[in-house]
């Protein structure tokens, strides 16, 4: 996993310039498949990858944490919400609450969250290569090929798939 992790960012980097191109086309007509697709290739692609053995997202990148996320999780920690964003939590360039710090807090030496049942909803849906009108955040998949192998080959399959 380590060899595909070093190598990832670079070829997320080559495949980017046909990935601009094939979202462009994907956004302007999407195939009326795309969501089931989408749902199918996510599904194959997480029974033979195994994320405690990456954790990538969870070491390079910080989640968005939205208002239901801090009160589940300070719920779960007993502490106020605003304790709980006073200790883990700032706020971006964009307005929103994210992680003071990468990696993540909550993420243990084995990979495991410690936070896993009440994680930020960003979390739980990561890589979002399941999500319905796929095509409409090509940009945000853009960014997690160079983070998510399995993302990666999801999108490299769906490419393929697509461009008969």
């Amino acid at each position: 996993m380590e060899n595909i992790l070093k190598q990832l960012p670079q070829k997320a980097k080559e495949a980017e310039p046909e990935n601009k191109k094939f979202f462009s086309k994907l956004k302007k007509k999407p195939p009326k498949h795309l969501d089931s697709l989408m749902q199918e290739l996510h599904e194959e692609e997480f029974q033979r990858t195994d994320c405690l053995t990456c954790a990538n997202c969870c070491k390079t990148t910080g989640p968005l944490v939205t208002d239901k996320d801090i009160e589940r999780i300070s719920k779960h920690f007993r502490m106020k919400p605003q304790q709980f964003i006073e200790t883990y939590l700032r706020i971006d360039e964009d307005k929103d609450y994210v992680l003071q710090s990468v990696p993540c807090t909550f993420l243990g030496a084995d990979n495991y969250c410690s936070i896993y049942e009440v994680r930020p909803k960003a979390c739980r849906e990561f890589p979002h290569t399941d999500r319905k009108k796929f095509q409409q955040i090509s940009n945000l998949t853009m960014q997690n090929v160079a983070i998510c192998p399995a993302a990666f080959n999801i999108v490299e399959e769906m490419k393929r798939l697509l461009n008969k």
